[in-house]
């Protein structure tokens, strides 16, 4: 090890602050702070970073796994890890220059051609095989056995002979299906107390591209728009990327607060049918006075209603839209929670001029969704295959909410957690802070556990360290013992 690399860790192994592993991570970070690693530096191995610390390479590991998550390192297959840009580690809400990139050398260099590095924000880690772990406690992601496969066959093959083809292979330039309009107008939106009419609705890829188109359209050079903290890592990343100036909404136990920073915005996105991440329900008096409050203020409440359908426990509040009588909500949901991630249709319900824009904006991107899954999801709900499927995943999801709740407190009994009725996740808090929850996560993957840290839904980074997000619709109800044992078991080490 070179003289460099016995000066930069010269406090790991003798220091008295935190644990080894957090010791290790605080040297390499002052060090490429400071310069001494310089941007596309190669790091020794792990192998060779613990020999010459005398720790273990585990421990070694999970130190620098952590560093790629927040962007101070990069991961380059079969070379190794190397320093990246510092100008890009700061979290996308805290820093609004464009990033340097790297010197050019000839036409080889991107960095300094890109306008933004969107694969540098902190996102929430899945594994894209996820299905193979025994044990996914995850969020928005669905258990295949839960999918309506025969019913949705039936739609299908419905909808993919010569006649059906004849409605949907054409291109519509930025229409969508009528049928699947009405059918969203006529059985979906009732459920959550909203009455419009076609010119109201269109459809999106999910309500990830609908948030997204939203933005665009409304988060414009000046505009204030507020963000629930902690909230949807990707819409604060939305956000990062467009000219406006966010405000950051803190969140209480009824959900966001209603205050003079929210008076301030422009434009307000909101989860009140379950605040993401904590699952928080916002009473209905605190809605009303968020519509008074957007009233007096003349703002536009953006409601990210993205998995209230699922099931209903105790007395379900209507939407936020239901409650708007002069057009200042964009209400947005879809069918991914309900029926698969996979399917990649959204809805957005608004007045008819911010339709009529979003669907001008929609064109310049993908001219519209799919029609022939357009087709086979309007059929799938006007044959009743929607409700159906509605009340049988109710009926499971509840059982296994009823479980998780039964066994956390055998399994994780020095945490705290929160889920409201009809969320599909816990909100688990580590108050003892007995760890970090991106090591935790680690730990528990190596056991076939999969958790989500909570550090990516919060603004600044290392606020969310002691929580994690444990979601059930993932996972087969067979399963959730073992799994909360296992993680119950690597918490208390």
């Amino acid at each position: 090890m070179t003289a460099m690399w016995t000066h930069i860790l010269a406090n790991v192994t003798e220091g008295d602050g935190g644990t080894l592993q957090t010791r290790l991570r605080e040297g390499l970070v002052r060090a490429i702070e400071e310069g001494l690693l310089r941007v596309g530096m190669r790091l020794p191995s792990s192998r060779a970073l613990a020999a010459s610390l005398g720790i273990s390479r585990n421990t070694t590991v999970l130190a620098l796994e952590r560093l790629v998550e927040e962007g101070y390192l990069v991961a380059r297959d079969r070379s190794g890890l190397y320093v990246a840009d510092l100008g890009h580690v700061a979290d996308p809400m805290t820093s609004r220059d464009a990033p340097p990139g790297e010197k050019p050398a000839g036409h080889n260099s991107w960095h300094s051609r890109f306008a933004v590095r969107p694969s540098l924000f902190r996102h929430i880690s899945k594994p894209a095989n996820w299905a193979d772990y025994p044990y996914p406690f995850l969020f928005g992601q669905s258990d295949p056995a839960l999918f309506p496969l025969q019913e949705w066959r039936e739609c299908v093959r419905m909808t993919s002979g010569a006649a059906g083809v004849s409605l949907w292979a054409a291109d519509t330039i930025d229409e969508d299906d009528p049928k699947l309009i009405e059918q969203l107008c006529l059985h979906v939106l009732p459920r959550r107390g909203i009455r419009a009419v076609p010119d109201e609705v269109m459809i999106t890829l999910g309500a990830q591209q609908a948030l997204s188109l939203v933005i665009r359209l409304l988060a414009g050079a000046g505009r204030r728009v507020g963000l629930e903290n902690p909230s949807y890592p990707d819409v604060r990343h939305m956000l990062a990327i467009e000219p406006c100036r966010s405000v950051i909404l803190d969140i209480d136990e009824e959900g966001l607060k209603i205050g003079p920073d929210a008076a301030s915005c422009d434009v307000i996105i909101t989860t009140p049918g379950h605040q993401c991440p904590t699952t928080a329900i916002m009473p209905l008096s605190r809605r009303q006075a968020l519509m008074d409050l957007a009233a007096r203020h003349d703002l536009i409440l953006v409601e990210d209603d993205y998995d209230t359908a699922l099931f209903e426990e105790e007395l379900a509040l209507p939407a936020l839209k239901s409650l708007d009588i002069d057009g200042r909500v964009i209400h947005i949901s879809s069918f991914s929670k309900v029926i698969a991630p996979g399917l990649r249709i959204g809805y957005v319900v608004a007045s008819r001029p911010v339709i009529d824009e979003l669907r001008a904006l929609r064109r310049l991107i993908l001219r519209h969704p799919p029609r022939n899954n357009q087709r086979a999801l309007a059929q799938f709900i006007a044959l009743g295959h929607y409700r159906t499927h509605l009340r049988r995943m109710g009926r499971i999801l509840h059982d296994r909410a009823r479980m998780m709740e039964e066994m956390l407190p055998r399994y994780l009994p020095l945490c705290r957690w929160r889920r409201d009725p009809g969320a599909t996740s816990f909100w688990v808090r580590d108050p003892q802070h007995l760890g970090d929850s991106v090591q935790l996560a680690a730990m528990a993957r190596a056991q076939g556990v999969l958790i989500e840290p909570g550090d990516p839904f919060f603004v600044t980074p290392g606020t969310g360290r002691s929580m994690f997000r444990l979601g059930f619709a993932s996972i087969d109800a067979s399963r959730i013992e073992e799994g909360l044992r296992r993680l119950g078991a690597v918490m208390t080490g």
